[in-house]
């Protein structure tokens, strides 16, 4: 790599850009950005242009030699990039608005990641996050690809299992929100923080906590036994653990499984919800609206406080921290999604996982977690599973493999339901499933 940095941000008209331009400005001493390419579709080219206008002013205000580029053309950001970063939606928060409430009116829960909205969501995703890869392969080889489009466990999976990329990254907020809670909870500082994370993305677990290199788990685990200190994460609230199963449980779920651990609770929480506020893409498009009204301003040269209410917190530090170690060989530790390569025996080898890594100018080297927890394992296995199936059925386009992985799936576990669920969403989103409506 030259010491100039090209990186190109695929899904740049996103409302996240400014967290992720904070970051590459907090660390430009030690990460020197050249040019920021963010890119976007068509019905996305109005706010790539007032984000990317932000950008600008961000970078000026900050006195650094930043040129942001805005463009529609995918190749032309790609070519010679150093870093790709991934954070688009394909069919935007409209599609997520329908994976959000078609499976409720069939008793099941209806979110982004999890369950029916997650399989659609990756049914859409994959296939154009393949398509980049293949770009990529011809446009930047050498690049990292550094993806936080959700769902980021299994988009990494299907770039892993259908691609030869290897240098990807998978990355959510949730882990280091969880750091940063229970740095919180502690009344210490983020840095002398440190959790062993096992699991798959939006259903890892903290298998221990550290201060300064001294475990603190069971005095972290009455504190969680307080419903009010038991979520991290702005866009998933639950009613807090019964004490009796955390001190049981003795690790540190994260706040998606609640959707495991109090499935009925949820279902009729978010069916409530649809029913009054709005699903919570109904509540991000009002939140989204009022952000790009005050991302014009054209005074404003910070990221607004208000971001933080959209739930993407820590995106910047976790993405930037991440191309930095990798970028500067750092081999500090952090939770990421990649192949598993043994840290976590009861998941395949060849299989993605989120797992806490060194992070090198290799990229990550998981480490050794061994097997799983007897409680949690099955059920991680059981996603897994899903996950895989799922993933197939983005790239084939089998129907047939859609219904299985619905059933599979814990949060619908009926044959009958996942196939009329499957049937709705195939046709409420066919504008995005090509693969699906191949002529035979």
């Amino acid at each position: 790599m030259n010491n100039m940095i090209k990186i190109a941000t695929i899904g740049g008209g996103s409302s996240y850009t400014p967290e992720l331009v904070e970051g590459f400005i907090k660390r430009y001493h030690e990460l020197p950005l050249r040019e920021l390419w963010l890119v976007d579709v068509e019905e996305g080219k109005e706010k790539l242009e007032i984000v990317g206008n932000l950008a600008k002013r961000m970078f000026q205000k900050a006195g650094l030699p930043v040129e942001v580029h805005l463009t529609l053309d995918r190749r032309k950001a790609l070519a010679g990039a150093d870093f790709v970063t991934t954070q688009f939606r394909v069919g935007l928060l409209e599609a997520r608005a329908k994976d959000e409430r078609i499976p409720l009116k069939y008793g099941v829960l209806g979110q982004e990641t999890n369950g029916p909205g997650g399989l659609f969501k990756a049914l859409r995703t994959i296939p154009v996050i393949l398509d980049i890869v293949k770009d990529m392969k011809e446009l930047c080889p050498e690049a990292w690809l550094v993806n936080f489009t959700n769902p980021a466990g299994m988009v990494t999976e299907a770039v892993l299992r259908y691609s030869d990329l290897r240098k990807v990254v998978g990355l959510c907020n949730v882990p280091i929100g969880m750091e940063m809670g229970i740095a919180k909870l502690l009344n210490v500082g983020h840095s002398r923080v440190r959790i062993d994370f096992a699991g798959l993305n939006h259903m890892v677990y903290g298998l221990d906590v550290y201060v300064d290199g001294v475990s603190v788990k069971e005095q972290v685990i009455e504190f969680l036994t307080n419903p009010e200190n038991s979520s991290f994460v702005k866009n998933v609230q639950g009613q807090g653990w019964e004490p009796e199963f955390i001190r049981a449980l003795g690790l540190f779920p994260c706040p998606y499984h609640n959707y495991y651990y109090k499935t009925r609770e949820m279902v009729e929480k978010d069916t409530k919800n649809a029913e009054t506020v709005g699903t919570r893409a109904e509540v991000v498009k009002k939140l989204e609206d009022d952000l790009f009204e005050l991302y014009k301003d054209p005074n404003l040269s910070i990221k607004p406080p208000q971001l933080e209410k959209r739930g993407g917190a820590y995106y910047s530090d976790a993405a930037v921290r991440l191309i930095s170690s990798i970028y500067n060989d750092k081999c500090d530790i952090q939770p990421v999604n990649t192949m598993n390569n043994g840290s976590i025996a009861s998941i395949p080898d060849d299989s993605a996982v989120e797992v806490s890594c060194m992070i090198t100018k290799e990229g990550p080297k998981p480490l050794v977690m061994g097997d799983l927890p007897v409680p949690v394992r099955g059920l991680v296995q059981q996603i897994k599973s899903f996950e895989r199936v799922a993933c197939e059925a983005a790239v084939t386009g089998d129907y047939n493999l859609a219904v299985l992985a619905l059933t599979i799936n814990p949060l619908v576990a009926s044959d009958t339901i996942a196939k009329k669920i499957v049937n709705e969403m195939i046709e409420a989103h066919k504008d995005y499933l090509p693969q699906f409506f191949k002529k035979k």
